[in-house]
């Protein structure tokens, strides 16, 4: 299951982020040579008009492959001869896809596992709300008079609270009720706790705010991790590769399938950021040449860029080399 799951990850991933390119290509009037899921030798081909599609033997890449994409081309509906806002669209098409995958993803998440209300399901015996007379089924309006709106407002207001009580405000059969509890901290969560759970609502709306906030999260999170990258507080050791999700997947099969669709939606986003970095070979750096050429017009040639762009493909198959091997490792050389 870890190989279907880790090759379905893959095949999905690859497949949206080309799809965006192809989408876009074709509504502005680009001519794609070619569309294929996979790399190497094909296993499955079909011309269709002016472009082949293909299915290839490898499921760990694929492209759109489009004329005058990485060379000097005369004709008329060469990637290279159009504008320069459409063929910024067709190389942000990506990435964009990528990120809305991502959001998908985590909206199917967040409706499956539900939205946290304010409303108490069950009270751990012997916890703090226990001996304070919280009871399940109440709903709690205040802390320490602070309106409570939602759940993160809850751990927000009792999980970091300074002081050792808290009144707590709760509606209970119509009723305001104001109880006062002890705070205990906990070391797992390393935060404040009374000992409750809350009850899950499975609401399409919220389902899709919880997903976009949770998308922009996880965007700040990678944001976080690539500055600190670049600062040296994270190593280059600790990027992983091809042999790194297989573990990851293998990890979260474990655990069930919504843990896969959360890392699928991880490697996504993952995916959407690091192809729009200013480097040569990825979207990023293909748009930032295209910015370049804006103030310098022909200065520098499509065949140049192609060069620049082939050498940052040399580089990051170099890269991938360097944490595959660092994965193997880590992950595969423990086990024997």
């Amino acid at each position: 299951m870890t190989v279907i799951y880790a090759i379905l990850i893959f095949c999905l991933l690859i497949f949206v982020h080309e799809l965006g390119h192809f989408i876009v290509a074709k509504a502005c009037g680009v001519k794609v040579n070619e569309f294929a899921l996979g790399m190497g030798p094909a296993i499955f081909k079909k011309q269709k008009g002016e472009t082949l599609y293909a299915l290839r033997i490898f499921p760990i890449g694929g492209y759109c492959a489009m004329e005058g994409e990485d060379e000097d081309s005369e004709e008329p509906r060469a990637f290279n001869n159009q504008p320069a806002w459409q063929r910024a669209c067709v190389l942000a098409a990506g990435s964009f896809m990528n990120l809305l995958t991502c959001v998908v993803l985590l909206i199917v998440i967040a409706f499956w596992v539900g939205t946290s209300t304010t409303t108490i399901n069950e009270v751990s015996d012997g916890s703090p709300a226990q001996k304070a007379g919280i009871v399940s089924g109440d709903t709690i309006l205040q802390v320490d008079g602070k309106k409570i709106n939602e759940w993160d407002d809850l751990i927000q207001s009792i999980g970091y609270s300074e002081n050792d009580k808290a009144d707590i405000t709760v509606e209970r059969d119509g009723e305001e009720i104001t109880l006062t509890t002890e705070l205990e901290y906990s070391k797992e969560t390393e935060r404040k706790m009374i000992g409750i759970t809350p009850t899950s609502e499975h609401r399409p709306g919220k389902a899709v705010v919880g997903g976009i906030k949770n998308t922009g999260s996880m965007t700040v999170m990678m944001y976080t991790i690539l500055k600190q990258l670049f600062t040296g507080e994270v190593s280059v050791k600790e990027l992983s590769g091809p042999v790194g999700i297989v573990y990851a997947t293998n990890q979260a099969a474990k655990s069930g399938l919504m843990y896969v669709i959360y890392l699928a939606a991880l490697l996504s986003l993952n995916l959407a950021i690091i192809n729009m970095l200013p480097f040569p070979a990825l979207d990023g750096g293909r748009l930032l040449f295209l910015v370049i050429r804006l103030f310098t017009g022909k200065k520098v040639s499509d065949e140049t860029e192609g060069k620049i762009h082939f050498i940052g493909i040399c580089l990051l198959f170099a890269l991938m080399i360097y944490v595959t091997f660092n994965d193997v490792i880590r992950f595969i050389i423990p086990i024997f």
